[in-house]
């Protein structure tokens, strides 16, 4: 494929997302059609599904957006506290939960699964992809190379914990960013320094 079709190509990916991720942050996953994002768009249903195929795949490729662009913040975060493993991951917990609450598309996602259509929280909450691997493989990079006294098992522990309480803390928040952040934080120093930190 040539370059200009490849950059034709991904312009058409990235005017079908934001269409989608503005159509759910506004209805709702449940209420998106096929055709409404077409409309939207500015592009023909059978370009539409030529591209993406199905709408599961649109919300796949929705989710993968938003993940990454988590990770860009969360990477900035962490390395404005480096040198303190306990103050990076409050950090980066607390930008990931407050940004949550400020997202309109994870706001739609929460809104959909307390209605009863789950189908998006699925990709947020229960399967694999994108965002536990994602994060995962993320995280562990980073840790491996900022803390490399943590030993290999503690650190994969650590990084585990650290993703799963944060996105059942989006899911399901039992208080303030700052205090959930602080709890997880601390909670994830104790894996990663079993024995503590001499």
């Amino acid at each position: 494929m040539s370059r200009f079709r490849e950059s034709v190509r991904s312009l058409l990916r990235e005017q079908v997302l934001d269409a989608a991720y503005h159509l759910v942050a506004a209805d709702g996953w449940g209420g998106l059609r096929m055709a409404g994002i077409a409309r939207a768009a500015g592009v023909s249903r059978q370009t539409l599904y030529n591209e993406f195929g199905t709408k599961e795949a649109i919300g796949k490729a929705l989710v993968q957006r938003e993940l990454e662009g988590f990770l860009i913040g969360i990477q900035r975060e962490l390395d404005a506290h480096r040198s303190d493993l306990n103050a990076a991951a409050a950090a980066g917990v607390v930008y990931t939960l407050q940004q949550a609450v400020d997202n309109p598309l994870i706001k739609a996602i929460l809104l959909a699964a307390r209605g009863g259509d789950d189908e998006l929280l699925a990709y947020l909450t229960t399967r694999t992809e994108p965002v536990f691997a994602t994060a995962m493989a993320m995280l562990d990079g980073y840790a491996t190379e900022a803390w490399p006294d943590v030993d290999a098992e503690s650190r994969g522990l650590a990084v585990e914990t650290i993703v799963r309480l944060t996105i059942s803390h989006i899911v399901q928040p039992v208080g303030p960013p700052e205090e959930s952040a602080r709890r997880i934080a601390l909670i994830t120093s104790r894996i990663a320094y079993p024995g503590g930190r001499d």
